[in-house]
């Protein structure tokens, strides 16, 4: 029988699944809505509705799919995101949206108890609410009932659990909670007792691509295929479109746009706080001994904000994308964006000036931002070998040619679920079907394409 793998991204928007052969080309795909209840303050999800949802869009996926025997699963997902369990495995609260307002005064606290330098230079982190020590912190305070927790589970290494594999920690999730030392690979303790919980929060820290188990009943069109965490949804978006590499660059352009740039030997502390002081992050990548530059904007939800203030919908992007690309440069307005707060104001655009204009503005001013902090990121680990662009946004035509113009040659590769696929390769390593995670089958070219 055919030999197929089956990769699950767990995503802010949704949970997408896809079934991967062993050739590498993606033969079916499937989707759930990631099923977040608002809060005043953001979002929460029920720990149960999450896991749920993942199977659904696993289970979609394998409706679609060619005859075969699924050997492996791999699961990634959103980061700093997680569930906290008691002494029986239960989860004990909801879990808190990464972006989630809680945690902002616990963080301005983190600095102060721990040293800002220090947490930097040990974490790789900035010292944020986005990262998940501040909301475990504020847990602690406001939901007594979480002080019994056992264990710490990130919300991949969740649904593995739920789909029958071992509770571990994968490394470049871990190096997105604050609670994590990044030379030591292990708990960072301190962090954790400041956060009030024990101290064998964290479970074991394995690499992406490590067998971890595998699927019980909890989706029977899949028992016995070896599982795997296959890290955060970025870097398994990488590895779906083959940035892998020393070098590599993933430009990852969907409502937050994410820049993943792939370093070898990893960084010393000097280095990390240098990349921290230039505005981006490090952690452990998904293949081994490397270590990952995080940067990213918001640049799909600030466009979104253009697009909305000049009144375009989707149905009129193409003539909008048109315009924008007959529009010589020094033709367009002066114009600013916000490419960084959560707390979003919509954008002052011009008076009195044609919506093609505006839009060729905006678009080079996100493609302008992006060429900086590639910059800062070259600064810091050395020339860039490639960048591959992928994602939602990166089929809008008008955005492509501005950031061209800014970044120069770039890869799209015809990939449809990057993370998904990059997670159910990472499967194929623990299945044994891959030797490592620079020995994975390329993407396929289509029939008729060079």
């Amino acid at each position: 029988m055919t030999d197929l793998l089956l990769g699950i991204d767990v995503g802010t928007t949704a949970c997408k699944a896809a079934v991967v052969d062993s050739a590498g080309a993606e033969r079916a795909h499937g989707s759930a809505p990631t099923p977040w209840e608002r809060v005043p303050t953001g979002a929460e999800i029920d720990p149960g509705a999450l896991l749920r949802a993942a199977i659904a869009a696993a289970r979609a996926a394998l409706r679609e799919a060619p005859e075969g025997r699924v050997r492996g699963i791999g699961v990634a997902g959103m980061a700093e995101t997680g569930v906290l369990l008691d002494g029986r495995g239960e989860p004990l609260a909801p879990a808190i949206a990464w972006h989630d307002a809680r945690g902002e005064d616990e963080a301005r606290l983190l600095g102060e108890d721990l040293g800002e330098e220090r947490f930097v230079r040990t974490t790789g982190l900035f010292v944020s609410a986005l990262c998940t020590a501040p909301k475990l912190r504020w847990m602690v305070a406001h939901r007594p009932a979480v002080r019994a927790a056992r264990r710490w589970l990130n919300v991949g290494e969740w649904v593995v659990r739920g789909l029958g594999g071992d509770e571990v920690t994968e490394l470049s999730l871990a190096s997105r909670t604050g609670l994590f030392d990044l030379e030591a690979k292990a708990p960072f303790a301190d962090a954790l007792a400041w956060t009030g919980l024990a101290d064998d929060l964290l479970p074991e820290a394995v690499l992406a691509g490590t067998a971890v188990g595998v699927v019980g009943d909890a989706l029977p069109e899949a028992r016995g295929a070896v599982l795997t965490v296959a890290g955060h949804d970025h870097l398994a978006a990488g590895v779906g479109v083959g940035v892998v590499a020393p070098g590599d660059v993933l430009d990852s352009c969907g409502t937050a746009e994410a820049l993943v740039r792939v370093v070898a030997p990893p960084l010393d502390g000097d280095r990390i706080v240098r990349a921290v002081e230039a505005g981006v992050s490090v952690g452990w990548h998904v293949a081994d001994g490397r270590h990952a530059i995080l940067g990213g904007v918001w640049t799909g939800l600030a466009l979104r904000e253009v697009l909305d203030g000049l009144g375009v919908g989707d149905a009129d992007r193409h003539e909008l994308d048109a315009g924008a690309l007959a529009t010589a440069p020094g033709d367009a307005p002066a114009l600013e964006l916000d490419l960084y707060s959560l707390e979003r104001r919509p954008p002052i655009l011009p008076g009195g000036v044609a919506p093609e204009r505006v839009w060729r503005a905006a678009l080079d001013v996100a493609a302008a931002e992006i060429e900086a902090q590639l910059g800062r990121i070259d600064a810091i680990a050395g020339r860039r070998r490639k960048v591959v662009v992928t994602g939602g946004w990166a089929r809008d035509e008008a955005l492509l040619a501005a950031k061209a113009a800014h970044i120069g040659p770039f890869e799209r590769p015809p990939v449809v679920e990057a993370g998904a696929r990059g997670a159910a390769l990472l499967a194929g390593v623990a299945a044994g079907l891959f030797e490592s995670a620079d020995a994975l089958p390329p993407v396929p070219v289509p029939a008729g394409r060079s």
